[in-house]
C-alpha cells in the first residue's frame, strides 16, 4: 500500500494516551507520525512503521 503526506492510519497498538490514530506527517526512509489523541510525534523507521500500521482510514 502507498502512504503519503496527510494520510490517517490506525496501529495495531493503542499509544499511552489511548488513541491508535496517527496522522503521516513525513514519508521516506522513515515515518514521521503524530497523534491525533495528544499531538506526540514520533519518527519510526519505514519498515517498523509498515508492520505496525493496520489500516489506513484516507
Amino acid at each position: 500500500m502507498e502512504y503519503k503526506i496527510g494520510d490517517i492510519i490506525q496501529t495495531r497498538k493503542t499509544h499511552p494516551c489511548g488513541d491508535n490514530k496517527w496522522e503521516i506527517i513525513r514519508v521516506g526512509v522513515d515515518f514521521k507520525l503524530k497523534c491525533l489523541g495528544c499531538g506526540h510525534v514520533i519518527t519510526v523507521e519505514r519498515e517498523k512503521a509498515l508492520k505496525m500500521i493496520k489500516l489506513k482510514i484516507n
